[in-house]
């Protein structure tokens, strides 16, 4: 699902060596040929009435993990070698889905996270991915996709599918919306494909208010852009506000291409943390997040991660990605960074648990980034 790093490959050159705090480009529900898994009917998932108040997730004072494969629910491997060295269970499970590679609304994904105990989330993107331009200047030129055409209604028809599809489920999911943006290799980066300033929030509220009106309540929001770099767009420019918006998600990499400058997670992550929370009073997740192993740091750096998320409240939450591309940013690549991923949710703080019953958090906790 990775592709090219987002960011040009000719500056790239010329400085010699980076961090990647922009995460490696994603195609929905590409790679090769789906296992068995997918031709495999999935029973619907079963689960009594909760007795009494509802319970929040994560519950006060903790904070869920999540995984993001290449595959998704299509194909368990990498899952399975996910939950195999980090000695649990996640509680959430994101995959990717582009408009043109689903022309109908399957339960099947879904209903397959959620009997597996985890909450999924769609991230949902409105292009077709097999139509990506390859030079990188143009990745985001699709302009059967401009934000307008959505805003417009040209893809209203499928949009009532879905959240018909969605709310039938009946236990909550997360949509992870046109994430990252902020940037310009999408169609719907308002930097990119004709999109003006102001199309992007109209179109998420306009996708928003038809799953509204078909009855779609059991919806988390997620709005995801990446974090800040050089030229990225404004992200107050692209909010949509609190009415819209459930959880903010935020995707950050560190990685190389070439040449190693170690950074921290705080150091990847504190501007754009510092913007959200002074835009949003939502909880903040961390929806795509890994760390290459090519200067030998990678154990380092999930250390890192894992002590430093319990200092940030805003978080409620994170999802690495588990999956093989321009580097191998699997926690099950080497001993040393399942360990390292192992004693870090091994902490109290990262024990939080899932039931489709649970209500999910939606306020920010006090003592967060401001």
């Amino acid at each position: 699902m990775i592709t090219l790093p987002r960011v040009m490959l000719v500056v790239l050159l010329l400085v010699g060596g980076y961090t990647f705090v922009v995460a490696p480009a994603v195609a929905a529900s590409s790679g090769p040929a789906v296992r068995w898994e997918t031709k495999r009917s999935e029973p619907r998932p079963t689960f009594p009435p909760a007795p009494g108040r509802p319970v929040a997730f994560p519950q006060a004072g903790k904070a869920f993990f999540g995984v993001f494969t290449s595959r998704g629910p299509a194909d368990l491997t990498e899952y399975d070698g996910f939950v195999a060295a980090a000695g649990r269970q996640p509680q959430v499970m994101m995959f990717a889905q582009g408009w043109a590679g689903a022309k109908t609304f399957d339960r099947q994904p879904f209903d397959r996270i959620v009997n597996r105990g985890m909450l999924p989330m769609l991230a949902w993107e409105p292009w077709n991915f097999r139509s990506e331009p390859k030079q990188d200047a143009s990745r985001g030129d699709q302009p059967g996709y401009r934000l307008s055409r959505i805003t417009g209604g040209s893809y209203d028809a499928y949009i009532k599918a879905w959240a018909a599809g969605i709310k039938g489920l009946g236990y909550p999911v997360a949509v992870r919306f046109a994430h990252e943006m902020n940037g310009y290799w999408y169609p719907w980066c308002e930097s990119a494909n004709g999109n003006r300033k102001g199309d992007y929030v109209a179109a998420w509220r306009h996708v928003h208010d038809l799953f509204e009106a078909a009855g779609a309540g059991n919806v988390i929001w997620v709005w995801s852009p990446n974090v800040a770099y050089d030229g990225s767009t404004p992200l107050q420019q692209l909010y949509p506000g609190d009415d819209y918006v459930d959880w903010v998600g935020l995707s950050g990499y560190y990685g190389t291409g070439g040449l190693e400058q170690y950074q921290t997670f705080d150091q990847i992550y504190r501007r754009t943390l510092a913007s959200v929370t002074a835009i949003s009073k939502r909880p903040v997740v961390v929806t795509e997040v890994a760390a290459t192993d090519a200067a030998g740091r990678k154990a380092e750096w999930i250390t890192d991660l894992l002590r430093s998320l319990p200092k940030h409240p805003e978080i409620i939450g994170f999802l690495w990605y588990e999956a093989v591309k321009e580097t191998d940013w699997r926690i099950a690549a080497t001993p040393a960074a399942a360990k390292a991923f192992a004693a870090g949710i091994a902490q109290p703080y990262f024990t939080a648990s899932w039931s489709p019953d649970m209500t999910p958090s939606v306020v920010r906790r006090s003592g967060g980034t401001s």
